[in-house]
């Protein structure tokens, strides 16, 4: 056998192996069985398919939103899936009161707290759909009110819900997954509130993961790169851009996302990257500083 050949199957063997190892996360369904989880942002999209994932696996879920009627459905369906039990919380993650109320909730209902999935998103001053999808730059439209309740609900309240939930989490080595975005490791225009959101969830709870370590505590931190995720949100929002229904099709599924998620928290993963391509577009920041701005202005930017 030839010199090449050996070579080619040797790479070959190698890409397989690291396929298989990467692959492998050690995950076991049943430590999700009894497990206390709180979900916020659960009325639609991957906060409600991650419900479901949870509920198949004999989770106690209790989740939050702040549509009633949508989280009874929620909640129903869990229960019929499998759930060991389901609550709900009807509230506004914007608001300090909501904030407190869903976390006293899970210490009464539950006692301990295994997950705190972080994952709404939103705005008190009007719809998100409408404004990303005018794709304006900032300086067109300096709305400092939206600017600032945007980052209310969408990092100050996970702030105050983590915090809130220390105590119960510190009791049982519990974990906490934070819903990023490929937004908050790659800049680009159209979505600055959106990216300096997502950038300070990376920078504090980075910063929260390692005091924990630090003090041998045995919480443990992931934040999900999301990258293009087929929620009903998104896609009314892409259906109104140039192209959208083609672009669409590239659209990851909910329920898979969902998946990979919870598997990714349960197996203590620092980062979740989903789909895969999120990956390596998050490393082009070490790429020289010319590349990176042409990568970000003409390739990965609408």
């Amino acid at each position: 056998m030839s010199r090449l050949l050996w070579a080619s199957l040797c790479v070959l063997l190698g890409a397989v192996g690291l396929s298989v190892y990467w692959s492998y996360d050690g995950f076991d369904p049943e430590s999700i069985r009894g497990a206390t989880v709180v979900i916020t942002g659960c009325s639609t999209g991957i906060g409600e398919q991650m419900a479901y994932q949870y509920a198949r696996l004999g989770a106690k879920i209790l989740i939050t939103a702040r549509r009633e009627n949508r989280l009874k459905e929620v909640v129903a369906k869990a229960k019929s899936l499998g759930a060991a039990e389901a609550h709900y919380v009807t509230g506004d993650m914007g608001k300090p009161q909501d904030c407190e109320r869903t976390i006293q909730t899970a210490k009464e209902k539950f006692g301990k707290l295994d997950y705190l999935v972080l994952n709404h998103a939103g705005s008190s001053l009007g719809s998100l759909t409408d404004r990303v999808a005018k794709l304006q730059m900032w300086d067109q439209d300096p709305d400092m009110e939206f600017f600032v309740d945007f980052l209310n609900v969408n990092m100050i309240s996970y702030v105050r819900l983590a915090s809130l939930a220390l105590p119960l989490l510190k009791e049982g080595n519990g974990h906490i997954v934070v819903m990023g975005s490929l937004g908050g490791k790659l800049p680009g225009p159209y979505f600055t509130y959106m990216s300096t959101a997502k950038f300070a969830l990376d920078g504090f709870f980075s910063s929260l993961r390692v005091e924990l370590m630090k003090a041998e505590q045995e919480v443990s931190v992931s934040y999900v790169v999301a990258g293009f995720i087929g929620t009903d949100s998104v896609v009314d929002m892409v259906k109104k851009m140039p192209g959208g229904e083609k672009l669409l099709e590239t659209a990851a599924p909910v329920d898979e996302t969902a998946a990979t998620i919870l598997r990714g928290g349960a197996t203590r993963t620092r980062e979740i990257y989903v789909p895969s391509y999120t990956w390596p577009i998050s490393k082009v920041r070490i790429l020289p500083g010319w590349l990176e701005d042409y990568l970000i202005l003409n390739v990965f930017s609408p």
